[in-house]
């Protein structure tokens, strides 16, 4: 137990002080007001962790339903199975904003609350994006897998960049704001629309978009340039900046800016061997397992992201080393490629399947072992509760 949480980094906690800026107009003057009514709704006994939990269960149930009634994420599903993917999503976003709101209402806000939400906002970054996946009917394709990419992604930067300046920074325009909004309304549209609404030719719908670009461009196709554009032009790039500006600043600095960006490596070689292994002409993985595989992955990658909201809450040592399940991510995807290079098949359908599935069941088991170690030790330490507000004696 000492390697997931050090007697020092217990002792840290009582550093801690949550810091968090959400530029959105939006969140400002539309969403706030509805959250402050929304958190009025769970009684005071109601603890901010269980509030989170309930809200990700929201999520969990449409993967449920994808399983169910639409495993191959193409549909078209029934036109209610659209509509609670908007209900869902927005259920979730709603719990993930008042949960803090509950904290500081009941006086419970502890360390262990940014940590339990941000984990199980790592965690719907796979869940999230088969739910998007299927409300878009993108079915077993690059397009799922773009998705899943652009949303682990995203966190990852926004996760490493609270790790170096101490707050969560929210832009003008947001995923976890704008970002969910318009989830919420492009699965409203498939349900009244169908799915099929948004395979149909850009240029068809509004002229204009021809000029822009090619003319045999989905709306699927312009609605993913868009979110890379703005991954990449305005996210991670606002986000390197952020801790380039930190790692200058001798009084708040952690280490060099060459040294922040190597933190990155873990991701791309995540990033890397999810994109190997999915691109190999010899796996299935694609074409019949993308959601066990954005699942499993969906795990490891929640780990690697929640051991930085570790460090950051702990304030010990950026975790390069963040997950064993690195390895049999690596060793899987070598064993798909080898083919390419040696033309010996080593994993047959059969055998990638069985990987596959072990994998997932690996991750599975390594992450809720740690989580729930680490989530003990906070408790104790803190003298709370995880799920209910502790009774205090007079």
């Amino acid at each position: 137990m000492a390697d997931y949480l050090s007697e020092r980094a217990l002792a840290n906690l009582r550093l801690y002080k949550y810091s968090a800026v959400d530029k959105s107009p939006v969140s400002k003057y539309i969403l706030q007001p509805y959250w402050n009514w929304a958190v009025t709704l769970f009684p005071m006994w109601m603890a901010p962790n269980m509030i989170t939990l309930v809200g990700f269960g929201f999520v969990w149930i449409n993967l449920l339903f994808i399983l169910l009634f639409m495993p191959d994420l193409a549909g078209p599903g029934p036109a209610w199975l659209y509509f609670s993917f908007a209900l869902g999503i927005w259920l979730y976003s709603t719990f993930d904003n008042v949960d803090g709101k509950q904290a500081r209402r009941t006086g419970t806000s502890s360390p262990l609350g940014e940590l339990f939400d941000h984990g199980c906002d790592a965690l719907n970054c796979s869940v999230g994006a088969l739910v998007q996946a299927a409300s878009l009917g993108l079915g077993n394709t690059w397009y799922t897998g773009a998705v899943a990419f652009m949303t682990t992604v995203a966190f990852y930067f926004s996760t490493w960049e609270e790790y170096h300046t101490g707050t969560l920074y929210l832009g003008y325009v947001n995923g976890p704001t704008e970002g969910l909004i318009i989830a919420c309304v492009m699965s409203m549209i498939s349900g009244v629309m169908g799915p099929a609404f948004w395979h149909q030719r850009a240029a068809d719908v509004l002229p204009g978009f021809a000029a822009v670009l090619p003319a045999e461009y989905s709306l699927i196709d312009y609605s993913l340039v868009g979110m890379l554009v703005l991954l990449f032009t305005f996210h991670v790039p606002f986000s390197l900046r952020a801790v380039y500006k930190v790692c200058r600043d001798p009084e708040r600095r952690k280490c060099s800016f060459r040294e922040a960006l190597l933190q990155v490596v873990p991701m791309a070689l995540f990033l890397l061997c999810n994109y190997l292994w999915l691109a190999s002409p010899h796996s299935i993985a694609l074409s019949d397992h993308v959601v066990l595989f954005i699942l499993a992955n969906g795990v490891v990658f929640g780990r690697m992201a929640t051991k930085i909201i570790l460090a950051h809450v702990t304030k010990m040592p950026f975790p390069m080393f963040s997950t064993n399940m690195l390895v049999p991510l690596t060793i899987g995807t070598i064993l798909v490629t080898l083919p390419s290079i040696t033309g010996v098949v080593i994993l047959t359908p059969t055998l990638e399947t069985l990987f596959l599935w072990s994998y997932f069941i690996a991750a599975t088991y390594n992450y809720f072992h740690w989580a729930i170690l680490v989530i003990n030790k906070f408790c104790a330490f803190l003298d709370i509760n995880c799920l209910t507000i502790k009774k205090r004696s007079e």
